[in-house]
């Protein structure tokens, strides 16, 4: 599912409130969800438009998982500064590291 909407994934901020990665839109999980917290890093189906942004049909994710479905897809000069492109740029260089030290 990941390697589909590896695009489509929002990072919970220290505000706690979700931002999405690449356009930096601040969301919110739809009502609709069954998760009874809120994960770090979460992949969504629906992007809904009503008064707030809404993402629906929601999974939560690992952050390595991204890294390691689509490594081609961050160019982290075209992400806005935010938490998700610190922790992701660490995510990438522990991969980088681990794929060294093979």
């Amino acid at each position: 599912m990941l390697a589909g909407y590896f695009m489509q994934f929002a990072h919970l901020e220290q505000t706690q409130q979700y931002l999405t990665v690449k356009d930096n839109q601040v969301v919110h999980l739809h009502s609709s969800n069954c998760l009874d917290h809120k994960p770090e890093w979460v992949v969504y189906n629906e992007y809904v438009l009503t008064r707030r942004n809404l993402i629906r049909t929601i999974t939560e994710i690992r952050g390595e998982w991204l890294v390691d479905v689509a490594p081609h897809y961050y160019d982290f000069s075209n992400f806005p500064n935010c938490e998700a492109k610190r922790q992701l740029e660490k995510l990438y260089t522990k991969r980088e590291n681990a794929c060294v030290g093979r």
